[in-house]
């Protein structure tokens, strides 16, 4: 999958290319969308990364879920995904554009949505940690304060 530039140089001290068509869906799942993993320990050894595209297909939402302790970064390649969190009085819908980014903290329960009915939404994430923490929720529920 990837390609080692320097086969002779352990993992951590080379650079890795990897393609887009060798993601692999052999990654954490919410109902609804697509994770594609790209950078992780598994592929390339990182060690506090995690990187990926996310596929929501037309008129469709993910499960609740959370990330637990990652911190997450999205870019919207295309398309026009809702990312829909609960801020303890109600939902709250953050209505995206490609070139937008969205940051998700730790712990905080979230969706995505793709509301439009012929074209899928496409993003880009980032995850503070080095495989993909997904936790599924029941349901969409405040982040409790500490």
């Amino acid at each position: 999958m990837t390609e080692p530039f320097h086969p002779h140089l352990p993992a951590h001290a080379r650079v890795h290319h990897v393609r887009g068509t060798d993601l692999t869906g052999d990654t954490a799942q919410s109902g609804g969308m697509r994770r594609l993993e790209a950078i992780s320990g598994k592929s390339v050894g990182s060690s506090a990364l995690w990187t990926g595209e996310t596929h929501v297909a037309p008129d469709t939402a993910s499960s609740d879920h959370h990330h637990g302790e990652s911190e997450t970064s999205i870019y919207v390649v295309s398309g026009r995904p809702r990312f829909v969190f609960h801020d303890g009085e109600g939902e709250v819908v953050l209505q995206t554009a490609p070139g937008d980014y969205v940051y998700v903290p730790p712990w905080v329960p979230h969706r995505e949505e793709n509301p439009d009915p012929d074209e899928p939404a496409v993003v880009v994430i980032s995850r503070t940690t080095q495989e993909a923490i997904v936790v599924n929720l029941p349901a969409l529920t405040p982040l409790e304060d500490s």
